[in-house]
């Protein structure tokens, strides 16, 4: 069993940054593959970031050059710096982490706004 623990959202300006963080807890025996999705409501979920156990990166376009994914393994936390923040943004972050199945982090809200 896994444990994924988010924070870091909140209200931001356009052109602000915000740091979400995502801490993993539990059965957790090897450094794993992990990242983050964002929903909006009525769409699908958009794959944001993506991290692997050797810290290689990937990032959606719509992010790109923006976003920062991170993670720090003795702490078992991924991070996602998000800069220039645009309206478009304004979702409900959930990290995940892979296993033996997908284990999600409870979302954080993220809302770009002025």
């Amino acid at each position: 069993q896994v444990q994924l623990v988010e924070s870091g959202g909140g209200l931001v300006q356009p052109g602000g940054s915000l740091r979400l963080s995502c801490a993993a807890s539990g059965n957790i025996y090897l450094t794993r593959f992990m990242g983050w999705y964002r929903q909006v409501p009525g769409k699908q979920r958009e794959l944001v970031a993506t991290i692997s156990p050797s810290g290689m990166t990937n990032y959606a376009d719509s992010v790109k050059g923006r976003f920062t994914i991170s993670r720090d393994n003795a702490k078992n936390t991924v991070y996602l710096h998000l800069n220039s923040l645009e309206p478009e943004d304004t979702a409900v972050y959930y990290c995940y982490l892979v296993d033996s199945r997908v284990y999600w982090g409870q979302g954080t809200q993220v809302t770009v706004s002025s």
